[in-house]
């Protein structure tokens, strides 16, 4: 199949049945489908949405260096110990020249490469903020078409803007490390309010307990009812595995907390309210860039001269497209 050609149904639905079997050949060509936007991405996501909905999806965010890939080897492991699929879908930065990803699917996950229990796939932010690829939510839900019970997510980095992944995930992971002023970073880009669960990394290095206090401490000064969860903070040396079987257990933690209290069902119509509105604006955005483009360029000449104003401008161009 091309990509620049809709495939037909019976294709499709081929793909999606070999993706329900596990075949790693299908599940790599639908994740293409999604990522390149294929004109077949409509009907294949029809196909798909019943089988939706089942895997717990873990993001991690935090600094460049904190050792998020380390960490996300170590939660495969342990997860595969538990007898559980998994899938990874790591957000890299996108190359300026080729738009693709840049630090490449297996390169640091390498020991899990040959488990059939194992999904890795690197997928290029090309440029959108908020630290995902916007192909992210239906690549998502390849995974779960899979069969995969759990799907980590590994964003590009954290700053600012790369708070998303608090929308797409279950559970979220804010990692941080000793020795590099995350405690202050932390405040600053607002991820304090979307982790789920904190990671102090590298916890042999000096600085650890009081990086820990230092979140402690801005922890409980957000406002948490009774009924809340309470983010624990684990400490990790993802590198030697230590911490993570504890670091799992917090996360399935919280995952039961979220299911009993119905916090489960809530974040999950958040992220699909989300991802309509995603695919609404961008539908919009299209047909301006087509069909509307000559009349969106008499209506910015209009608000340039002074003849109209840019709310009149806009809903004139609501009205033709």
């Amino acid at each position: 199949m091309n990509d620049t050609v809709t495939a037909t149904q019976q294709d499709l639905a081929a793909l999606v049945e070999g993706a329900r079997n596990g075949r790693v050949r299908a599940i790599a060509r639908l994740i293409s489908l999604v990522e390149n936007n294929s004109p077949s991405l409509r009907p294949l996501m029809g196909l798909m949405a019943g089988d939706t909905g089942r895997a717990h999806v873990i993001g991690l965010t935090g600094s460049p260096g904190v050792g998020k890939s380390t960490t996300t080897t170590a939660i495969i492991g342990a997860y595969r110990a538990r007898g559980m699929r998994v899938g990874v879908l790591a957000v890299d930065p996108s190359s300026p020249f080729s738009g693709g990803a840049v630090l490449g699917d297996r390169i640091r996950m390498q020991r899990h490469s040959l488990d059939e229990g194992v999904y890795i796939r690197s997928m290029a932010s090309r440029g959108h903020l908020g630290g995902l690829s916007t192909a992210a939510p239906q690549a998502l839900r390849v995974f779960d078409v899979a069969g995969f019970d759990v799907v980590l997510v590994e964003t590009v980095g954290v700053g600012q803007s790369e708070v998303e992944i608090a929308s797409t995930a279950d559970t979220t992971l804010v990692l941080l490390a000793p020795g590099m002023g995350d405690g202050v970073q932390a405040a600053k880009a607002g991820i304090l309010e979307i982790g789920d669960v904190f990671v102090v990394n590298k916890a042999d290095r000096d600085g650890a307990q009081n990086l820990i206090r230092e979140i402690r401490n801005m922890v409980a000064l957000d406002s948490h009812g009774a009924d809340d969860w309470k983010p624990p903070i684990v400490r990790t040396v993802a590198s030697q595995e230590e911490g993570i079987e504890d670091l799992v257990d917090r996360i399935e933690a919280h995952r039961e907390f979220q299911q009993a209290g119905g916090q489960w069902a809530a974040r999950r119509l958040t992220r699909a309210r989300s991802e309509i509105e995603a695919l609404a604006l961008a539908t919009v955005r299209r047909e301006f860039h087509t069909g509307g483009r000559e009349g969106l360029e008499d209506l910015a000449a209009a608000v340039r001269d002074g003849r109209l104003d840019p709310y009149s401008a806009a809903d004139q161009l609501l009205n033709r497209s």
